[in-house]
């Protein structure tokens, strides 16, 4: 069976709909940010404070290749991981992408805790919105590449969820 790999910008519910989507499916859920926090031995906000982001690129670089090799498994992806044109094309190779998209309000709201985000945490409380608008339209192309596109904003997980595994029906043959 093909891999489901959820791809969006943070906030949009990649974790929360992929843990749902593969018990669904019966396989397993691969969280690229957690798998990188294993391997570096540290959360993610201090790897981009320690190491700055291009460490953290080519970590995540090397997760996404391990990840692509396997089969049957739901894939989380970071918010940034579709910048590079090659963990595109390792993810699509194997598996079908699925874009998790929300409006500016929702992903505010979800991605109030500061601490977690580094790419939005340098920001204050107004910046915030402009940070996410400015970096949603920045990859707002990426995100459209997908094979699937699901707005998630005001739906629960588990509607997410269902929806994609109804979508998903063909290409996971």
């Amino acid at each position: 069976m093909k891999n489901v790999v959820l791809i969006g910008f943070m906030g949009t519910g990649k974790t929360s709909v992929g843990r749902l989507l593969a018990t669904r499916l019966g396989c397993a859920f691969h969280d690229l940010d957690r798998k990188i926090e294993e391997h570096c031995g540290m959360p993610i906000p201090v790897i981009f404070k320690e190491h700055g982001e291009p460490y953290f690129r080519a970590r995540e670089k090397e997760a996404v290749r391990a990840a692509a090799a396997r089969t049957n498994i739901v894939i989380a992806t970071g918010g940034g991981t579709v910048k590079d044109a090659e963990n595109v094309a390792l993810l699509r190779k194997n598996g079908v992408l699925v874009a998790l998209t929300a409006d500016a309000d929702t992903i505010l709201q979800r991605t109030r805790v500061r601490g977690a985000r580094p790419v939005l945490d340098s920001a204050d409380a107004g910046d915030r919105r402009a940070a996410v608008e400015r970096l949603l339209e920045e990859r707002r192309h990426l995100y459209e590449s997908a094979d699937i596109t699901v707005d998630t904003s005001g739906r629960a997980p588990l509607e997410v969820a269902e929806y994609i595994v109804q979508a998903t029906r063909i290409w996971r043959k």
